[in-house]
């Protein structure tokens, strides 16, 4: 018993399979002793013991039956099986070799006959019921000399146990050497009998199959060599005993020839007989040989009518076992289960980039899918290029141990496959929906489809009725000739005449071949069918016999031209009928008629084609005539004729003399007459009915499908008239949102304002908006969009994207119905109604409108969802309310799948932002925040092949049919392979496909133009590459399309976006093209020179411009010249094989330029995408497209450009600073015989070197920035030169300010020159008398007391001075030189001015008056009505030009004060310089004042200036009094005399007073100097820093503090005297800051411990030790440090008078006093308050500080909102917040009442406005440059945008009223919503804060 056999041997069966698990299952399955879904279960099982342990129950399991086969397959499997394990009846029987047994082959033949008669006979009931007899042919087994007999295997399916995994290309291991004892193979075989590599060849060659070397070889073509050797050697043995039955060589050759026919080659019958299970009444072929030998015929009678009967099983496990060889083969097992998808198929890796010729059977699939997506017409080559890789070396050639060298074999037939076998493999591998592309791609390539699947891994065959739903057709029925109309139509719903062809028997011409002739016009060849004469056609099939073909013929209504009147369908079986009877039935079912290809019928044909009795359909036979057979086939045929109804017509003879073209034209000719008798037609869903009933599945019939189709149907079941559902179910899309889009863009360009004030224009319309929203939100989901959301929301993933597809063919299939009615009562109407236009304007209309997709409904969604969010935003209720909150993930979904996702609305013209930024926030989530993407993007002409170029460039699915041009733009997400993404620099790519421009629906439209201005500049502005399409031939038209682009460009090169072109030239297919058209690139680059000059005018650019500088485009590497598309004349023409590699290539290129890319520039991500369709879109709702741009991106790029030019700047101007602090220094301590001619030339040439030193330095940090790739770097490249300005500028800045630093300190201390000298020589007197008095107290004879000492030395000192002739500085009247000097300066202004003057009192008097303005003042002569509103604001304007100006001479005056030197006459010229400089700027400014206002403002300004320098002047002369001087060194005198005269050690003294009179006063001043540049440093890089960091954080630091003070004093100051606010400002921060952190101190402790190591470090130097004295020690020191420190010389003097003390001592006790001295100084410092120390600081923080962060102090001149430009000296002042201009002071003029109109929403408004610059009079605000050139004043990005300060006059309107004198302002009701956090908002939004 097999079953215990295997009990008892469990553990031994379990060691022996576990050598090789894998085969073993495949081998089971093959054989059909485990199921399919037995063999997917256990092959899953990761564990190889706990597999085999399964494997053994199952085996159990199915009785003892399967326990033999089992143990039978063991055996076949393992030449060493242990004899106590062989199947019962097996295990006794010894093996012995064919060389003993000579009669062997003999032998063989008569088993065979007797085993394959029994065989027959055993079927007999299988005509009854083909399906239900299974008989197990192995039961009758016999053995023979010790080997299985022919029986061992099933005959019906010879290769049902060839595959292993030995055999797989993807786990092959060491080839199986061939057995020692292989049978020779004598005995005669049949065809069928060569299934495997027979590696010993028989002897007599007439009675064997030929070598597999010989061409001749049946099975030479059969299998590569590699799979030949992974053959069982017991198998070999089997083939080689012979003991088949043989039909002898005729019987041979005739089934050689039957298999020839369609590119099979003989030995192909092999796979024919796989499907024999389904074959009624059908004998095999090798039966049919049989009966041409003589002994058989009895046999062969018998089996006319009786097919042997099979096992299922062991059927399909054979086609199963085929499958698998050829999958393994093709690398595509892995995709058996988890199916191949599209989107893997489209996914970007770097063999897209490569060429795609396969080297290796595994590249077939990818070659075959690749060129297919590419619609290239050489997809179905299967050739493999040279240079083969190792790997797909044959294990014949590593494993033949024949020694042969030489041999006849073709390499190509050894290495490759039939394509309809890959074909057939990649359908089986790949998904439903890649199914569907690919027979969608191979019908536009005109390939034929496969409409029956064989039977492979399923038990019947299929018919691929979903594969061919995506397919649409056009064509033009004869009957529709001379109307011109034309049909669409889904080909699976199109009723056809269906006529097909199979073959019967051999047939010696292809079938394929002359059907392929057939249906090609004669100019026009195209191999519509795969046929032997093809590349790769010769190639046997492994797996595809069985397969139905099916091709179309459409007509394109030219009856000259045309070869049928009507459309058909043409049909091709694969295989003879006999062995693939269920497809055969199926066609006779289906088709009008069937014409059969045959040689020859015999008797057994005979009884076949009887069977088909009582059909219906015609039959036709093509006869190829055959010497001897003739005969007999007509005999059969006539006595067939009455059964099948043939008429002598229903023959059709090819003779041997006619050549192919003669049975073309009788085909023809017969098809017509078929054509013209009203056939039947059937359509592709028809067949799917009459396929169910014969048992065929369909590949439709999964529960995931018929579900979605449900869900479908109940939607559309509801639409008969398009428009109207739309109108009725579709309601948010229809006038509430197109509406919706009239008044967003309205709230940008206000063309509808008339005399309403802009403001509340704004608001009204923010009402109506918000009113729309309401409208739509109160809508309730229709029942068409709630079984829509239910769809795509509930079912699972599969079942949605069947219900999107479902969705997508029914509503084009209702579209297009709905669009041919309309289009023909178009047509009637037009003729009936002549001149009538308004019906027909009516109906263009109705039709425009009749377009429904899936996108509609998606529309619909966003539009309920936007309304949701707009209720959100506005409060009408909270998110728990929400309903659609989940749909942007559900859509975020869908794109990742593929589908494309609409951008724009082409219906509307709009952009539903919401929903697009929330939809593509949840595809960031989902990608997991690796979104990095290129976005590629097509522009051109509408219907010029724009959405085709994309979907065969990428394998996308963008909408081409009829009638579907595409509105709007649409974007779909292509995913770059993860070995890719770093060299691609991305991680997808967005393609956005477009409407076309110049669109003839929108041409009559007044804004067409700019429509397609807006589209362009959008979708532009979003891709990093442009595809500008241009396939027309009207070079007016070109024209319009290339300014449109221009303009384009031109935008996006001005808001810093330059990105790539490519300009593709379609329906160009000469070869010479690119050269031939080198003039006309050339031609076209001037032309668009000249359209980008024109464009920069029309935009207001002034600056010259060319092409090549608003864009990276090169004429010779990116101009493309494109063949049409198709390859003849539609509907009959394939895609153009041009077309397909020249996209290829562009395609190609594009990758590579992304690859050259990425290193320069990072792609944008999700998040940075969503921020540039909002502005992009916000700015195109504007008409002034450049100047409305804002962008967060390109705002914090310029946010963080400025940050770091600011600290670059900063180290600029603190190496300055500590450069003239040292220089300072250094003059100070020079003498005034140093101080020549020369020195400030020196300085010079100093000052000269590390400037540009500096420069050099800040100009390649700021090239280095650039350089460094930081983010959206490239959107400020235009200001890159702004910045380098500002380098220069800064440059200047600081050279004049070191010259006029430097030169001042060489004039004071040349101006001390004359006092010091006689300060030294006043000490060298009193030194004198002091040593007098010592020797003379010396020589008394008594030593005197202390007080009497002190009392002569204060007798000495006072007899001394009165001797010295002590000289004073004189005292100079200052006011009386400043009047001077103001003479002088107005001397040539006429007698009225000197009268003024000479009526002038003392310029002191003026100090204390304040200057008043007088009528008088104004000259307003020019003005002929002066009116008050005129005056009041040219009075304005000159109070703060008088203060303005005030304020910076008072800011001059109060440096030359604090510089502590004497007065100087240059200091007035300077003053009256900068005086008379701006008042020339008023007048240039149309500022007209009387001469009164200058000498008043000057007299007051210099009255100041007088009064301030005579106290400088003053305080200078007592400084530098002598006897001051003096007096200030009597106690350094005394202490010496007294120190002398009693002889101490007066060493430390000296030190202590070294210390304390020189040092201690030096370093405070040096403290005074430095610590304020710390405090700048420090300060900026705490953490307040970053609000110092740029103009735009300081703004929204400043707003937001005041915004939570709220004090009104506060906003008065900052709006009305911004530059002292924000100074006293940044003091108030300073004070805070250090008083809260404590870190002044710290601060005062490092500068000061700086400058004690270098003083510590001088006197450790060598080199002072060394001295010889005290004088050269301090010579020495005071040289070392005479750029740090300023040492007072009078002190020097006193110290080294007498002093005779040891310098290294001296040195010793200084170093001891000096932490004295340091703590003296920090006590001091620490005594002073935060703000005293402050006051103290000769470098002013605050100052500096003030500097960075208010720029070039330019306000707005409309509201006076502070410039924010980065730089010190940039081309244009802008601001992120403009405010309403009351608030700047502006009223009404007659009301008084504050104006609340803002300047952005002015400047797109049509408000007129009038003031002193404009002459008042009234001008547009539109054109505010005209007379403010330097401004751009933005609008506003949202209507929220400046709600800050909407809120803030709201608040304080009266205040400000009462501030300004006036009327508080009338504000909107919109205004009085906004809250405190609102306004909060609003500036994070626009100082881009988030």
């Amino acid at each position: 018993m097999a079953f215990e056999t295997i009990r008892q041997g469990r553990e031994r069966l379990i060691a022996l399979l576990l050598t090789t698990p894998d085969p073993v299952l495949d081998e089971v399955a093959s054989l059909g002793i485990v199921t399919e879904e037995e063999y997917e279960a256990l092959e899953k099982l990761a564990e190889p013991r706990e597999r085999i342990r399964r494997l053994l129950i199952k085996i159990q399991r199915k009785g003892e039956r399967g326990c033999e086969q089992f143990l039978e397959c063991l055996q076949s499997l393992f030449p060493d099986f242990p004899p106590d394990l062989q199947p019962p009846g097996h295990r006794y029987v010894t093996q012995t070799n064919d060389a003993e047994n000579p009669e062997g082959g003999t032998s063989s033949e008569k088993n065979g006959q007797e085993n394959l008669e029994a065989a027959v006979a055993s079927g007999k009931n299988e005509l009854e019921n083909p399906e239900s007899s299974i008989v197990h042919v192995v039961n009758d087994l016999q053995y023979q000399d010790g080997r299985l007999s022919s029986e061992d295997i099933d005959l019906t399916n010879p290769e049902d146990a060839m595959c292993s995994e030995k055999n797989d290309p993807e786990k092959l291991e060491e080839p199986e050497k061939p057995e020692a004892g292989l049978s020779s193979g004598k005995g005669p075989a049949t065809p069928n009998s060569a299934t495997f590599p027979v590696k010993n060849r028989p002897e007599n060659p007439e009675t064997a199959l030929p070598s597999k070397n010989d061409p001749e070889s049946l099975e030479g073509a059969r299998c590569s060599e590699k799979d030949a050797t992974a053959v069982s050697s017991e198998r070999t043995d089997f083939e080689g005993s012979g003991n088949i039955p043989s039909c002898g060589e005729e019987g041979r050759t005739a089934a050689i020839k039957g298999n020839v026919e369609d590119g099979v080659t003989p030995d192909s019958d092999v796979s024919m007989s796989e499907s024999r299970a389904e074959t009624p009444g059908v004998a095999m072929s090798m039966e049919r040989c049989g009966a041409e030998t003589p002994g058989h015929s009895a046999s062969v009678e018998r089996s006319r009518n009786e097919a042997p009967e099979t096992s299922p099983n062991k059927v399909h496990g054979g086609r199963r076992g085929a499958l698998k060889t050829v999958l393994s083969k093709l690398r595509l097992r892995k995709f058996r289960i988890g199916k191949l998808r599209l989107r893997d198929l489209l996914e970007i890796s770097p063999e897209s980039l490569k060429d795609w010729t396969p080297y290796v059977l595994g590249d077939l699939p990818w070659h075959f899918l690749r060129k297919l997506m590419a619609l290239n017409g050489t997809a179905r080559s299967t050739s493999l290029g040279q240079g083969t890789s190792d790997e797909d070396t044959s294990e014949d050639e590593e494993g033949r141990v024949s020694g042969d060298v030489f041999s006849l074999r073709e390499e190509k037939s050894r290495a490759s496959l039939h394509p309809l076998d890959v074909l057939c493999a990649v359908l089986l591998c790949s998904d439903s929906f890649l199914q569907q592309e690919i027979l969608s791609k191979m019908s536009m390539c005109q390939f034929a489809l496969p409409l029956l699947l064989p039977a492979l891994h399923t038990p019947k065959c299929t018919l691929m009725l979903w594969a061919m739903r995506d397919i649409v057709r056009k064509w033009r029925p004869h009957s529709l000739a001379e109307s011109r109309g034309f049909r669409e139509e889904s080909l699976v719903l199109t009723s056809l005449p269906t006529i097909s062809f199979v073959r019967l028997g051999s047939c010696s011409f292809s079938k394929s071949k002359l059907f392929n002739e057939v249906l090609s016009l004669s100019q026009l060849h195209h191999d519509f069918f795969i046929h032997r004469d093809m590349e790769s056609g010769n190639i046997p099939r492994e797996i595809a016999d069985g397969l139905v073909e099916i091709s179309w013929y459409f007509p394109a209504g030219r009856e000259n031209s045309d070869l049928f009147p009507e459309p058909v369908a043409v049909t091709n079986l694969r295989g003879d009928i006999e062995s693939h009877w269920l497809q055969f039935s199926f066609l006779t079912e289906v088709s009008s008629a069937v014409f059969i290809l045959t040689e020859s019928i015999s008797e057994k044909e005979y009884a076949l084609l009887s069977s088909l009795q009582g059909s219906a359909t015609k039959y036709y036979f093509i006869l190829n005539s055959q010497a001897g057979k003739a005969k007999e086939t007509l005999g059969l045929l006539n006595k067939l004729a009455p059964l099948l109804d043939m008429k002598k017509s229903q023959l059709l003879v090819k003779e041997q003399s006619n050549n192919n073209a003669e049975l073309v034209k009788k085909l023809r000719s017969t098809l017509q007459g078929i054509m013209s008798s009203s056939p039947k037609s059937v359509s592709i869903c028809d067949m799917a009915v009459t396929a169910r009933e014969l048992g065929i599945q369909v590949d439709e019939d999964d529960g995931e499908c018929w579900t979605a189709l449900e869900h479908v149907q109940e939607i559309t079941a509801e639409i008969q008239d398009v428009a109207k559902y739309k109108r009725e179910m579709l309601r948010l899309q229809g006038d509430l949102w197109k509406n919706l889009a009239k008044v967003e863009k309205e709230l940008c360009r206000m063309k509808g304002q008339r005399g309403v004030p802009p403001e509340d224009y704004r608001s009204q319309l923010r009402e109506r908006w918000l009113e729309l929203r309401r409208q739509q939100n109160q809508c309730d989901l229709t029942s068409g969009m709630v079984k829509f959301i239910s769809g795509i929301g509930q079912l699972c993933p599969a079942e949605k994207h069947h219900f999107l597809k479902w969705m997508k063919f029914h509503l084009d299939h209702i579209a297009r119905g709905n669009l041919s009615r309309l289009r023909a009562e178009y047509k009637e109407k037009c003729c009936a109604l002549g001149d009538d236009t308004q019906q027909l304007a009516e109906l263009d209309k109705i039709i425009s409108a009749s377009s429904l997709g899936v996108e509609h409904f998606m529309r619909e969604l966003g539009q309920f969802y936007e309304a949701e969010c707009s209720m959100v935003k506005e409060g009408n209720f909270g998110n728990i309310q929400r309903q659609f909150i989940h749909l942007p993930g559900i859509a975020a979904d869908l794109m990742l799948e593929g589908f494309p996702m609409e951008l724009i609305d082409g219906d509307a013209s709009n952009i539903p932002l919401q929903w697009v930024t929330d939809v593509l926030t949840q595809l960031h989530t989902k990608l997991g925040e690796r979104s990095r993407m290129v976005v590629i993007t097509v522009l051109g002409v509408q219907s010029t092949g724009k959405s085709t170029l994309l979907n065969t460039m990428f394998g996308l699915q963008f909408a081409v049919s009829s009638g579907r041009c595409t509105r709007g733009a649409f974007m779909s997400l292509i995913k770059v392979a993860e070995n890719f993404r770093q060299e691609l620099g991305c991680d997808f790519i967005l393609v956005i496909d477009t409407e076309g421009l110049k669109a003839p629906e929108l041409a009559k439209l007044e804004d067409s133009y700019e429509h397609d201005n807006e589209l362009a500049t959008l979708v532009i502005g979003l891709s990093d590459i442009t595809i500008v399409n241009m396939a027309m031939e009207n070079a007016t038209e070109m024209k319009d399309v290339l300014q449109i682009v221009v303009h384009a460009f031109l935008r996006m090169e001005e808001i810093g976006h330059k990105l790539n072109c490519q300009f593709v030239h379609q329906n160009v297919s000469d070869v010479s093209a690119h050269e031939q058209n080198m003039r006309d690139r050339k031609h076209l680059l001037e032309q668009l020179d000249e359209m980008t000059k024109a464009a920069a005018r029309m935009e207001k650019q002034s600056r010259e411009m060319k092409f090549s500088d608003i864009m990276d485009y090169d004429p010779e590497k990116h101009s493309w010249y494109i063949p049409g598309l198709w390859h003849g004349v539609p509907p009959m023409a394939p895609v153009n094989m041009g077309y397909s590699e020249s996209v290829c290539e562009l395609k190609k290129y594009l990758f590579q330029f992304m690859r050259n890319l990425s290193p320069r520039r990072a792609p944008k991500n999700v998040p940075q995408f969503i921020e540039w369709v909002g502005s992009l879109w916000n700015a195109v709702k504007h008409e002034n497209f450049i100047f409305s741009f804002r962008n967060s991106l390109v705002a914090e790029a310029y946010t963080q450009l400025s940050v770091m030019y600011a600290e670059w700047e900063w180290d600029f101007r603190k190496e300055m600073h500590l450069w003239m602090s040292k220089a300072e220094t250094t003059i100070q301590n020079q003498s005034p015989d140093d101080l020549g001619p020369g020195t400030f030339e020196k300085l010079r040439v100093e000052i000269h070197q590390i400037l540009h030193s500096g420069e050099e330095k800040m100009l390649q940090s700021l090239q280095s920035y650039f350089e460094s790739g930081a983010g959206n770097l490239h959107l400020v490249e235009k200001y890159r030169e702004d910045f380098h300005q500002s380098v220069t500028f800064l440059r200047h800045e600081l050279e004049s300010h070191l010259l006029c630093k430097s030169e001042e300190a060489i004039r004071i201390q040349k101006g001390r020159s004359k006092i010091d000298q006689l300060q030294t020589r006043y000490m060298k007197t009193i030194e004198g008398k002091v040593d007098g008095l010592l020797q003379d107290c010396r020589e008394r004879d008594k030593a005197l007391k202390p007080n009497e000492l002190e009392r002569e030395f204060a007798k000495m000192w006072k007899e001394t001075l009165a001797e010295l002739p002590l000289e004073s500085l004189p005292l100079r009247q200052i006011h009386k030189d400043i009047h001077y000097q103001l003479c002088k300066d107005l001397e040539n202004r006429g007698s009225l001015v000197k009268q003024m003057l000479h009526k002038a009192q003392n310029l002191l008097t003026y100090q204390t008056k304040p200057f008043c303005m007088k009528k008088e003042y104004l000259d307003l002569a020019w003005y002929k009505a002066a009116m008050e509103f005129i005056t009041q604001q040219c009075k304005h304007e000159l109070e703060e030009f008088t203060k303005s100006l005030v304020e910076e001479c008072r800011r001059y005056i109060g440096q030359r004060v604090h510089s502590q030197g004497d007065y100087d006459q240059t200091y007035c010229r300077e003053l009256l310089w900068m005086i008379n400089e701006r008042l020339q700027q008023k007048v240039a400014g149309k500022m007209c004042t009387s001469a009164s206002f200058e000498v008043d403002l000057k007299l007051h300004i210099l009255g100041e200036a007088a009064s301030a320098f005579q106290k400088m002047h003053e305080a200078f002369l007592k400084k530098n009094d002598p006897q001051r001087r003096l007096e200030e060194l009597r106690p350094q005198y005394f202490s010496t005399f007294r120190d002398l005269y009693y002889e101490k050690d007066a060493c430390q003294k000296r030190a202590f007073d070294f210390c304390d009179r020189c040092l201690k006063p030096a370093l405070w001043e040096y403290m005074k100097k430095r610590l304020g540049i710390e405090i700048v440093d420090n300060f900026l890089s705490s953490g307040e820093s970053i609000e110092y960091g740029s103009r735009s954080f300081f703004q929204f630091t400043m707003q937001k503090k005041l915004l939570e003070e709220m004090d009104f004093n506060n906003y008065v100051k900052y709006v009305s005297n911004y530059e002292v606010f924000v100074k006293s400002w940044i003091q108030t921060r300073l004070f805070d800051h250090y008083r809260e952190t404590g870190g002044l101190r710290e601060l005062e402790k490092a500068v000061l411990a700086t400058i004690m190591k270098k003083i510590r470090d001088a006197l450790e130097s060598s080199e002072h030790k060394d001295a010889l004295t005290v004088s050269e020690f301090l010579d020495h020191f005071c040289q070392a440090m005479c750029k740090e420190l300023v040492l007072s010389k009078d002190s020097l003097e006193v110290i080294l008078f007498k002093n005779t003390a040891s310098v290294r001592q001296f040195s010793v006790d200084i170093q001891i006093f000096l932490a004295q001295v340091e703590d003296g100084i920090l006590s001091e410092w620490e005594e002073l308050s935060g703000e005293m120390v402050f006051t103290q600081l000769q470098f002013k923080p605050q100052d500096e500080i003030f500097k960075r962060v208010f720029g070039c102090g330019k306000q707005c001149p409309f509201c006076n909102v502070p410039c924010e430009a980065g730089g010190s000296d940039h081309k244009e002042h802008f601001a992120s917040v403009h405010r309403p201009q009351g608030l700047g002071r502006y009223r009404d003029e007659t009301s008084k009442r504050l104006t609340y109109s803002l300047c952005s929403s002015d400047v797109v408004s049509s408000v007129l406005f009038r003031n002193l610059h404009t002459a008042f009079q009234w001008h547009p605000y539109k054109d505010y440059r005209q007379f403010y050139p330097t401004w751009r004043i933005q609008p506003d990005p949202s209507i929220n945008a400046s709600d800050y300060w909407k809120f803030i006059f709201r608040k304080f309107n009266y205040h400000f009223a009462k501030e300004y004198n006036a009327e508080p302002a009338d504000l909107p009701i919109e205004w009085k919503k906004i809250t405190k956090k609102q306004a909060l908002q609003s500036i994070r939004e626009a100082f881009n804060m988030e």
